[in-house]
């Protein structure tokens, strides 16, 4: 295809192009977008390290060449090889932060952090926060944004890759909160140790026939942080078995399982699970305290 790189000159000229290129495409949207649109505005704005809001002022503006390469090759890029708007830019946003997110990672997106801005209430009271875990933490995304929301809190990030605590310890880094926030690698809990008020975790959770149908969007994610069994179920399973020993009296276990949320409940008839309604969208989180975790136990 012949580049257009002279013919277009202006941000809104990009703009305009990206829209048609992404219409044209059987693109997927599900990694912060959900339309040909805004996933423009993103890919161009960002790229241009220009703001998504309030950025009329900008339209008009002209690229340099080097910028009109930059945007063109990543506008190719999320057409031809499907790549994921988040991998492009080398960024997501979660709970309204930037994370600094690659191929080692999950793109974040997880409705857990709605929970999160609103401190994990009702469900928590008045129980103080001291300890967090967020468990398989991918980027941090979910543990750095409960470090924002609980300032006194330790809060653990764990993930059985090492590649996913490298890009863990740079969103570290990228929010200021070394003095309360390190990663652990371990297997689920294997390497855990102590116990927390919170543990809250978006573990792989995507059964065989999803794994096999998805949109090839997802096929630039680490299958290690999306695959788990036949059922969906593999690492939710283990985290049941260990967490109450992990707890502290009255803590909160908050675990996303996705499409999975069907076997889960089939799994576990007798588990007094809360399953958890988001204002903005989301669904297949559930929580449980650690007394009826406990009682489920002693009665199991």
């Amino acid at each position: 295809m012949t580049s257009p790189i002279d013919d277009l000159h202006s941000v809104r000229d990009y703009l305009r192009y990206a829209s048609s290129r992404f219409a044209a495409s059987p693109l997927f949207f599900g990694h912060g977008t959900d339309n040909v649109w805004d996933e423009a505005v993103q890919l161009v704005m960002r790229s241009l390290h220009l703001p998504l809001e309030n950025n009329t002022l900008f339209l008009d503006a002209r690229l340099t060449r080097e910028e009109r390469e930059l945007v063109l090759e990543r506008i190719a890029r999320r057409v031809d090889e499907r790549v994921p708007l988040a991998y492009l830019l080398g960024e997501a946003w979660f709970m309204g932060m930037p994370f600094h997110v690659d191929e080692r990672v999950l793109v974040p997106r997880s409705p857990i952090g709605e929970l999160i801005e609103n401190g994990f209430q009702p469900w928590l009271g008045d129980k103080p926060v001291e300890r967090i875990l967020d468990l398989c933490t991918g980027s941090g995304c979910i543990g750095i944004g409960a470090a924002s929301v609980f300032g006194e809190a330790e809060v653990d990030l764990s993930d059985i890759s090492p590649d996913a605590l490298e890009v863990a310890e740079s969103n570290i880094d990228l929010h200021g909160v070394r003095e309360r926030v390190r990663t652990v690698q371990s297997d689920v809990f294997d390497n855990i140790e102590g116990r927390y008020d919170v543990i809250v975790s978006n573990p792989p959770y995507v059964d065989a026939d999803d794994l096999s149908s998805m949109p090839d969007e997802y096929r630039h994610e680490p299958e290690l942080g999306l695959a788990a069994g036949k059922d969906g179920l593999d690492i939710a399973h283990r985290i049941i078995a260990k967490a109450a020993e992990h707890l502290t009296p009255g803590g909160l276990l908050v675990v996303e399982v996705g499409n999975s949320w069907v076997a889960m409940d089939e799994a576990y008839p007798d588990l007094p699970l809360t399953w958890l309604e988001f204002e903005n969208g989301g669904d297949g989180v559930f929580l449980i305290t650690e007394p009826d975790l406990r009682q489920w136990q002693a009665s199991s």
